[in-house]
Parts: C-alpha cells; structure tokens; sequence
C-alpha cells in the first residue's frame, strides 16, 4: 500500500472504532483475496472497505465485486482529490484523509447467510489473534509457525 493509501486506511479505520467497529487492515479471505479494511460491529455486520488512492489504481483493479460475496455492506474510501464520480453508485462511498473519514454514501445492504458470516467472523478473529500474538512474539514468523 502507498503512502496516500496508508493516510486514507488510517482516517477510515479512526471512523470505524469511533462508530464502535472492530477493524482490521489486510484481512485475507477464503477465496485467497485480501481486503484492504474490514469492520465488524458488536451485531456482527460485516463492512469492507476498498481504499483507493489514484485513478490509475481504481482502473486497474476490478476484483473489487468480489469482496461483496464476504460483506454486509461494501464501501470505497478514497481521498479529496479522487475523482468520486469513478465510484459506482451501488457501492459506499467514504472521503478520508489520514485524521478521520466521513461517509458520502451508504452502500445497499445484501446480508450474508449465517454459514458465511460465522466463517467470515471466524476468519476475522483468528486473523486478529495471529497478529496479536506475535506482537509478544514476534519469533513466530521467522519460524513458521504464523
């Protein structure tokens, strides 16, 4: 991720634990994708966000209607100088900066079936406990274990 990614991923995830998510950067999904931001609340909804720093970026990457399949609601996040008109109206949109985020547009719901959201979740805290755990032990990686 660039620099202008990390600002916005940054100011996005600040929005998310201010509205009372759990967030986590990087989460990678069954289907070996990796979500850029995904926020679960204390009702176990389920948000991911796609940052988007550039046009170029936007352009060259389609696998974003993928990530819908693993969400409640799907959300760009992008900062002022990106061009909002690229975002697809169906999509979340979410203008951030590296201090905090505002939501432009809210997405359309489409709720996960309960066997996707455990999984989801599942993935979701283990993920969390992974890297927690090598934060007081970060030999782990370097042996294989993580």
């Amino acid at each position: 991720m660039d620099g202008a990614a990390l600002q916005i991923l940054r100011g996005t995830g600040r929005y998310f634990r201010a509205m009372n998510f759990a967030v986590l950067a990087e989460l990678p999904l069954a289907d070996g994708r990796r979500c850029d931001l995904m926020a679960l609340d204390a009702k176990g909804d389920i948000a991911i966000v796609e940052i988007k720093s550039c046009m170029a970026d936007f352009r060259t990457d389609q696998k974003w209607p993928e990530y819908r399949q693993w969400c409640d609601r799907f959300y760009f996040a992008v900062d002022a100088d990106f061009p909002q008109g690229l975002i697809p109206e169906d999509c979340g949109l979410i203008l951030a900066d590296r201090f905090g985020a505002d939501v432009l547009r809210e997405p359309p719901e489409h709720r996960l079936n309960s066997a996707r959201r455990k999984a989801v979740t599942l993935r979701f805290a283990r993920c969390t406990a992974f890297r927690l755990h090598e934060l007081f032990d970060p030999e782990l990686r370097a042996v294989g274990l993580l």
